[in-house]
């Protein structure tokens, strides 16, 4: 498999934590993402967004998205699973890693940034932008956790909501938020901090790393 990413994406990184679990390896294929690499035309014909990850697979076969990635991954290897058995727990998993995935993670990515800067909007009111969307979002998402088992966000194993979570929780501290504010998130943290699938998933340990 190939796994074409950077090392700063939190999309990308929630796919290298979901090979580490499943104990797959992929070719890391690096695509600068501040120097425009993922526009250059033979990636945009993997991927037409022009975003990453992609993930190609063994027969070349290109999927794009990271939730969709992982849910393949979890679907074509199964141990260990990523998402609950059950129907309803299930839902609650999907649903946090939504929230984070299309709600928080959008709306502070890079192009969204640099679209605001274009606006005319100075760089203290873009970060402040990126923050508050951060704020906002974790906030909600530890109260969709609050009631949970530990220490993972739903239960004593990691889920997709955890391999979202991780990745969020590292933007936002680049954004200057005060984390302290969710200790269920936090938790949840930690506990995954231990696991090397996470630790080794981790930006500053990427071969792209500035």
């Amino acid at each position: 498999m190939k796994l074409h990413g950077y090392f700063r994406s939190a999309a990308a990184y929630r796919v290298r934590i979901a090979l580490n679990l499943k104990r797959l390896s992929a070719e890391h294929l690096p695509h600068h993402l501040r120097k425009g690499e993922q526009t250059a035309p033979d990636y945009l014909a993997i991927n037409p967004q022009g975003l990453v990850p992609a993930l190609e697979d063994d027969t070349g076969a290109a999927l794009t998205q990271s939730l969709a990635i992982i849910e393949w991954l979890d679907e074509t290897h199964p141990d260990p699973p990523l998402l609950p058995s059950d129907p309803l727990r299930r839902a609650k998993v999907r649903a946090f890693a939504l929230a984070v995935a299309c709600d928080i993670h959008p709306v502070q990515n890079l192009r969204v940034l640099a679209r605001l800067r274009q606006l005319g909007l100075p760089e203290d009111k873009v970060t402040e932008w990126a923050a508050w969307a951060n704020r906002e979002g974790l906030a909600a998402c530890e109260i969709l956790v609050a009631g949970e088992p530990g220490p993972f966000c739903f239960g004593a194993a990691p889920t997709l909501a955890d391999l979202c979570l991780v990745p969020q929780l590292a933007n936002a501290r680049r954004f200057g938020v005060d984390v302290s504010a969710y200790p269920r998130l936090l938790t949840a943290e930690a506990a995954a901090a231990k696991m090397k699938a996470f630790a080794d998933a981790a930006p500053d340990r990427q071969p792209d790393a500035e």
